[in-house]
């Protein structure tokens, strides 16, 4: 840490790695100042626990007390108010993750999860398990954890635990954020094509993932999915160790058959790198879940952390908000939120509803929101992931405008897709409209699902106090 407090200002406080950041060095003893557009929980309500309150929008005035630094989220474009009279009074800027390894990774052991799928909930698991089993770990996490009660904390123990997140740090540095992190351990759950504004092509994104694996000591460790064959020769030429896990045979951690539903949760067996079979109950559902808790089980292993203590935190560990959350219920119907967006996590996220809510229709409303998810090339993706429901309701794409026609995803070919194969699919006007239209089709025993990566208009929360506030409709 820094000899003195220093005053420290953050332009779009709200992101969900800077929120907890700018968190973190306020209770450090750091004066934080930040300013972003219009907030929303959970991050706004994480900073106004902090004591911290955002200017609304951005202006070179917010800067007239001088800062010592100057934080920079990843969304900030150079021509933002506030970043441009940052550089004309020559003030000292960094970007979210330089923050990050400046004052809390020197002298830690960070464990850094990595991938396209699964960061938040795995980053999440890790940090618990190493706090249930006394390590006292920091941590810093994109999402709120449920048991934790807090996404940071600066901790006592050598493990700091991150999110690895692969987007750009920020417009002055367009590296991926992870390769500030310095990893000592490395989770690595997959690597499919994602943030195409950054990554044209998929190579330039396993280029990213190859320069992070670069960074993993000799002396530290690689988790990594080995179902994936395009993982298992990213890591050939690692100089750390590599463990890796998954469903298959070939994995040192692997699932023994297939996990089954249990009364607050699921059940399933793994092996261990010794051999040794072990049952475990976690209170999560699908097996994206399961292979996201092998992942965190060989890494606790390798540090020392015994299995009784490993199986307790698992039972004990209830997810992320945003992830699966259930948010409500009425006239028999239950809401769920979930941040989805890619096809392969649709997909994933809909075959785990369905072993938690078994023979229950599903109403998936979801929204185009990245750059990514309103793309023309994940038709066919999305087509595949949504014959996991029953009812699909569409919201408009959130950047069509900043899409051309020729790139944008044809919501009416995907409607029609999807009609074919039997399921009843609507591209709706707004989301105004998604809410009307999963209200008329809900009836009892339904599970009505939101999924988007943005606020989707606070649809899940709105349908659930409308559903709560309505007469049950007749059978």
């Amino acid at each position: 840490m820094t000899a003195r407090p220093l005053k420290i200002h953050f332009v779009a406080i709200g992101g969900t790695g800077m929120a907890p950041l700018a968190c973190l060095l306020q209770a450090q003893g750091h004066l934080v100042t930040g300013s972003d557009g219009p907030l929303y929980p959970p991050m706004s309500t994480l900073l106004e626990a902090a004591g911290i309150r955002p200017f609304a929008g951005y202006d070179p005035a917010h800067l007239d007390s001088a800062p010592d630094l100057v934080v920079i989220g990843n969304a900030v474009p150079r021509q933002n108010p506030e970043a441009v009279e940052c550089e004309r009074r020559g003030l000292e800027r960094l970007s979210m993750p330089e923050t990050l390894a400046r004052f809390f990774l020197a002298d830690r052991r960070p464990l850094v999860v990595a991938g396209t799928h699964g960061k938040t909930t795995t980053t999440a698991l890790a940090a618990w398990v190493w706090t249930a089993a006394g390590r006292d770990p920091g941590f810093l996490i994109g999402g709120v954890p449920t048991d934790l009660g807090v996404s940071f904390r600066h901790g006592a123990g050598p493990r700091f635990v991150i999110e690895g997140d692969e987007y750009n740090a920020a417009y002055f540095d367009r590296e991926a954020k992870f390769l500030h992190y310095r990893p000592e351990t490395l989770l690595l759950t997959s690597v499919e094509h994602d943030h195409v504004d950054l990554y044209p092509t998929h190579e330039t994104l396993l280029a990213a993932y190859t320069k992070l694996l670069a960074l993993v000591p000799r002396s530290g460790t690689i988790v990594a999915c080995g179902d994936s064959g395009e993982l298992r020769d990213l890591t050939a030429a690692a100089r750390a160790p590599v463990v890796f896990y998954g469903e298959s045979d070939g994995n040192a951690v692997r699932l023994v058959g297939s996990p089954v539903a249990a009364a607050a949760g699921m059940r399933f067996r793994l092996r261990e790198e010794s051999g040794e079979e072990i049952e475990v109950d976690f209170a999560l559902w699908g097996v994206h879940n399961a292979t996201n808790a092998l992942a965190v089980w060989a890494a606790a292993r390798r540090d020392g952390i015994e299995v009784p203590a490993l199986r307790e935190a698992l039972a004990g560990f209830h997810g992320v908000k945003r992830r699966q959350e259930l948010v409500g219920a009425g006239r028999g119907v239950t809401v769920i939120d979930d941040f989805a967006h890619h096809p392969t996590a649709v997909e994933k996220t809909l075959a785990s509803l369905r072993m938690r809510f078994p023979g229950r229709r599903l109403i998936a409303c979801f929204e185009p929101r990245s750059l990514t998810a309103g793309r023309a090339f994940f038709l066919a993706g999305y087509r595949r992931a949504f014959r996991g429901a029953d009812v699909v309701l569409l919201a408009p794409i959130f950047h069509r405008d900043r899409l051309p026609l020729e790139e944008r995803l044809d919501l009416a070919t995907l409607v029609a897709g999807l009609r074919r194969e039997g399921i009843a699919a609507e591209a709706l006007p707004s989301i105004d409209a998604v809410a009307d239209q999963a209200l008329l089709q809900a009836r009892a025993g339904d599970v009505l699902v939101t999924m988007s990566s943005g606020a989707f208009g606070g649809l899940a929360g709105r349908l659930a106090h409308l559903l709560a506030l309505s007469k049950p409709t007749l059978p």
